[in-house]
């Protein structure tokens, strides 16, 4: 196929150069099959029109992996809020690992913000690893928590101390808060219940539990030691947290509702906004644990 270059038509046949293009170029619905594998020749114009044009694609290219290079999760963790915690993640990403040991209590928790949803929770309370499971799973959050603890006395010390653990753990994966929503909102419904959860990664610790449970236990699971296990999350993570029961009758249900809207509004808040562009989302310039 020739291509005219200069005025009126005019064949320039010095100005030409020859391309060879593969017939992936061209659909099966192509009108143009006999160009198959054929070698085509382009006028300089027409070569200057798609070099040009290869250049663009290369400049959008690269400012959209700079983009997504900036948005990547800060690979220097540093030190957390220390909450009686020693601190032993050697990873990179938004990852935290913490280890807390008590003269009642050993707890080991690590918390992945952008993983699947894997769960493998053991914290000698069977009731709280399930709703350990639904943060993991409605989160897509990786949740680790292996504890032991004097739970022949009572399940109040581990499910608090698996608790300060998990908000610590998810303290330091935040880091600098830098490109999240912040903001997390989230109502979750479970048969006849009703949770809704409203969220803030401000670095300000504060609960609002609004949730009537009908029932003393769940199992063997002490139903007031919820509310005890989102005030210590709270106080270590440096949360906003309102909780808010609309509907339910069923303990089990309105716990595991509370969970899961929690776990959604989480992920909301964690994830990262594309229209920030790696900034703290706070006019101060700053998200700090206070």
């Amino acid at each position: 196929l020739t291509m005219p270059f200069g005025r009126n038509g005019a064949h320039n046949r010095l100005s030409h150069m020859e391309l060879s293009l593969s017939h992936r170029l061209f659909n099966s619905s192509s009108s143009l099959p006999s160009l198959f594998n054929s070698r085509i020749k382009l006028s300089q114009t027409h070569l200057f029109s798609l070099n040009n044009h290869h250049q663009k694609l290369q400049f959008f290219t690269g400012l959209h992996h700079k983009l997504a290079t900036s948005m990547e999760p800060q690979t220097t963790i540093p030190h957390a809020f220390d909450n009686g915690s020693s601190i032993t993640s050697s990873e990179t990403g938004r990852i935290g690992e913490v280890k807390r040991t008590t003269k009642e209590t050993n707890v080991h928790v690590k918390l992945n913000l952008d993983g699947t949803g894997v769960a493998e929770n053991n914290s000698g309370i069977p009731f709280l690893d399930h709703m350990l499971d639904q943060l993991a799973s409605h989160g897509l959050f990786d949740v680790h928590v292996k504890a032991t603890g004097d739970i022949h006395i009572d399940d109040h010390h581990t499910n608090e101390d698996v608790a300060l653990a998990i908000g610590t753990a998810l303290l330091q994966a935040l880091d600098d808060r830098k490109g999240i929503n912040r903001f997390g909102d989230f109502s979750a419904p479970l048969d006849e219940a009703l949770v809704h959860v409203s969220l803030d990664l401000s670095g300000r610790p504060h609960l609002n539990f609004d949730v009537q449970i009908p029932t003393q236990r769940v199992g063997t699971y002490d139903t007031q030691l919820v509310e005890h296990f989102f005030q210590s999350l709270v106080n270590t993570s440096g949360m906003t947290l309102h909780i808010r029961q609309l509907a339910g009758k069923n303990s089990h249900h309105i716990i595991e509702a509370t969970f899961k809207a929690f776990a959604r509004a989480l992920r909301q808040a964690t994830e990262y906004d594309l229209r920030r562009g790696g900034s703290v989302p706070s006019s101060k310039g700053v998200l700090s644990r206070s």
